[in-house]
């Protein structure tokens, strides 16, 4: 099943070009708004799954083209974010020690939004593709035999990054928690319509050209690891998002005016729009391409304010 928040976040299932409103169904659980409504959904996803599947099969549809499509997870209670967990189209020697680190819920934008780049000196900005798992029940100390069973569904998600900010040794959490830095949507597919979320493919274009393509076979540490690891050091709960992580080698550059697509096979597609009122630029050669000419670290800067302060380096 897919769900979708649309128009004043009204919850719906999505049925090929048809999205079903299904919100009375649903009004029993405990909710205060739209982030904790989709979050008890899951957390009841084996109470109220019938009564969602009946309500779509009997409700009258709308076409998704004629609605505004929400975040389809306002405010999961956590998102984490996988760093360097790809083995880069076997680049890398040996994979990188597992790491991850914490960006904010309240980056998060949907589908059809836009991401804002912040005026602050940043080599480059950023967007990675990844595949992001929702997590549908309290996990604590998961086993990675058992990790598997923790997935609810999964989701398009986008990691903002603004590259190079200082201070270097500390910048994780200005780098990637910035508002409107982590685009989700354009809604969530549930556990068990991916038949192997170890074998999807990723892509993202940006203005129609195709920078990163890439499988989730390539991971360093495979799904249940991830989930392993991460429950180890803190609690996660139904509706959490954990991002597994991207192949950095088709990174380019996120500027002003770009239109932005992500397919996470499966998950659909998800679209945003990038802006930046100081109108900076860079080349459009992606990591691979600087690589391929013998050149290190991120494409520079060319115009705009900033220009000329950075150092180019690729952090994460």
């Amino acid at each position: 099943m897919k769900l979708m928040y649309f128009n004043d976040y009204r919850l719906g299932v999505v049925k090929g070009e048809q999205v079903i409103d299904v919100t009375s169904s649903v009004q029993n659980i405990p909710h205060t708004g739209p982030g904790n409504l989709i979050n008890g959904v899951i957390e009841r996803w084996a109470d109220v799954r019938g009564t969602l599947e009946r309500a779509a099969n009997s409700g009258k549809g709308l076409p998704v083209t004629q609605v505004k499509i929400r975040p389809p997870l306002p405010k999961p209670a956590n998102i984490e974010c996988m760093a360097v967990n790809y083995m880069e189209d076997g680049t890398r020697k040996a994979p990188a020690p597992i790491n991850a680190f914490h960006k904010s819920p309240g980056c998060i934008v949907g589908h059809g939004d836009t991401m804002v780049l912040p005026d602050i000196p940043s080599n480059i900005f950023e967007g990675e593709a990844e595949l992001g798992l929702v997590i549908g029940k309290h996990a604590k100390n998961v086993k990675a035999a058992d990790a598997m069973s923790y997935i609810w569904g999964y989701v398009n998600f986008i990691d903002g990054s603004a590259r190079g900010v200082i201070p270097t040794g500390n910048s994780f959490y200005q780098m990637k928690s910035r508002a409107t830095f982590a685009p989700i949507g354009p809604y969530v597919v549930t556990a068990d319509e991916i038949r192997d979320p170890q074998k999807l493919q990723v892509r993202l274009w940006v203005n129609g050209a195709l920078k990163q393509n890439f499988n989730t076979s390539d991971m360093a540490h495979n799904i249940p690891r991830c989930i392993e690891w991460m429950s180890a050091i803190h609690d996660l709960e139904p509706g959490d998002i954990l991002a597994t992580g991207t192949n950095h080698r088709g990174l380019s550059a996120f500027q002003d005016g770009d239109t932005v697509d992500l397919e996470c096979e499966g998950c659909g597609r998800l679209t945003i729009k990038v802006r930046d009122d100081l109108k900076r630029t860079w080349a459009r050669e992606t990591r691979l391409e600087r690589e391929q000419k013998g050149l290190k670290g991120t494409t520079p800067q060319l115009s705009g304010k900033y220009a000329g302060a950075g150092s180019g380096r690729a952090a994460g």
